[in-house]
């Protein structure tokens, strides 16, 4: 299989003249691979193989869907293919990782992602209060338990139509048409760069931060009641309360709460490319909506796909770190 592979990577390459038509020869080899593999394990390792073999399944499908496809979007990373050229597509070696470097439309939309993931936090706190409100016994509490997961139930594309093309729009939108009651001469959200961006974190947050208030609401439900009776019993006040124990009681499902909504964070695209396209001037870009536009605009199927892996590579790097940190501050503060 890794013979077959390698052939066909210097074949996609140009380096060895086999002409494959397509990447079928490594498909078969990885089938007969992993059969092979599992006949292995149950003649090698008899009953403990049979029980590997419910386990092998999942481990090669993340094989063939995760790992091959980013091997394979390696190998197109280093060549130089425009689907507008008649050329096709041949070996540049680092030429796209050198436009890359000074392209500043790519460190403009990275700078963009590290300003939505820092929003995570504010999302965080107001998915806490909320958290906090449903957890209350307060009157019609299954009422809003179901009005502020509704956001969650809808598409973001939706989301972005309904909201952004829609509400917002600057001419005939109801938004529009407030702001100018309120005084706002010219409602454009998605002409200053700033406005826009906070326009696009707030129609995101709207539709993710419902995600965060069923998280930290299971974790509320799950204390102890016995320890804030007691605390009362002391005559702890309830900010007293809430940060001396429901805080730091809470801390595992937060920090799962906000790691997970930080990976989501970092897919952020749909929003961006149905309302602005990126715009004004590249400002409210991610680096997957500038992913796309390279793909889609520019048909630049080799530095779209360079920048992609380079931007997995940063995301594995931040939530690695990130992963440490959270489990270092755990066991600072257990």
């Amino acid at each position: 299989m890794i013979a077959v592979a390698a052939l066909q990577i210097l074949d996609g390459l140009g380096l060895v003249p086999i002409a494959f038509v397509n990447w079928r020869p490594t498909l078969y080899a990885f089938l007969l691979w992993s059969v092979a593999l599992g006949v292995g394990q149950v003649l090698q390792y008899g009953e403990v193989g049979k029980q590997r073999l419910f386990v092998l399944p999942a481990l090669l499908f993340t094989a063939a869907m995760v790992i091959f496809p980013t091997l394979f979007g390696l190998n197109i990373a280093f060549t130089d293919w425009n689907l507008n050229a008649q050329s096709g597509h041949h070996f540049n070696g680092l030429d796209n990782l050198r436009t890359l470097w000074g392209d500043a439309y790519f460190w403009n939309a990275l700078g963009n992602m590290a300003f939505y993931v820092a929003t995570v936090l504010v999302q965080y706190a107001i998915a806490f209060g909320l958290a906090m409100l449903l957890n209350a016994d307060i009157r019609g509490r299954k009422f809003f338990r179901v009005a502020f997961l509704l956001p969650f139930m809808l598409s973001p594309v939706a989301v972005s139509w309904m909201i952004g093309k829609s509400l917002m729009e600057n001419r005939f939108g109801p938004l529009a048409n407030f702001a100018r009651w309120l005084g706002w001469e010219n409602p454009a959200f998605f002409t200053d760069p700033w406005i826009a961006r906070t326009t696009i974190i707030a129609m995101d947050a709207w539709v993710w931060i419902p995600f965060m208030v069923i998280l930290l609401l299971a974790g509320l439900q799950a204390l102890p009641t016995d320890i804030k009776e007691a605390a009362k019993v002391d005559g702890a006040s309830s900010w007293q309360a809430f940060w001396e124990i429901t805080f730091p009681l809470m801390l595992p499902v937060s920090l799962t709460a906000i790691v997970l909504r930080t990976i989501f964070e970092l897919k952020l695209a749909d929003i961006v490319i149905n309302v602005t396209a990126g715009g004004p001037g590249g400002a409210t870009d991610t680096v997957s909506s500038f992913v796309f536009r390279e793909y889609r605009d520019r048909s630049n199927v080799g530095y779209a796909t360079m920048v992609a892996e380079v931007y997995l590579i940063i995301i594995v790097v931040f939530i690695t770190l990130l992963l440490r940190a959270t489990s270092r501050y755990m066991q600072k503060m257990t």
